[in-house]
């Protein structure tokens, strides 16, 4: 999920977040709704935020899911661009460095 972070909030693109069907899979519609408990802000017109104080849980959910084996690694994987000068510590494990070529 292409992401960036400013004044210690991590913005994920809109686009890459996971949506909600009510029709779909119970872990991707479990998965959207974890997101969304903890995001500052989750809505489809804007990037969702989350605060650096929820970093770490969700580092761990990430984790949680990315390890079911239901999703794709690119939907529980922050991809970062090479103008990000360092990935902060919290989010290390669930991160890696795209390039924007």
């Amino acid at each position: 999920m292409r992401s960036k972070i400013d004044n210690e909030v991590l913005f994920v693109h809109r686009d890459d977040v996971p949506k909600y069907n009510k029709q779909g899979s119970i872990v991707r519609n479990s998965y959207f709704w974890a997101l969304r408990s903890i995001a500052g802000r989750a809505n489809s017109r804007h990037d969702w935020e989350f605060e650096i104080e929820v970093w770490i849980a969700l580092q761990r959910m990430l984790i949680s899911f990315g390890e079911s084996g239901y999703l794709p690694m690119r939907e529980t994987l922050l991809e970062f661009d090479e103008e990000t000068e360092s990935i902060p510590q919290d989010l290390r494990l669930v991160s890696t460095r795209i390039d924007s070529e």
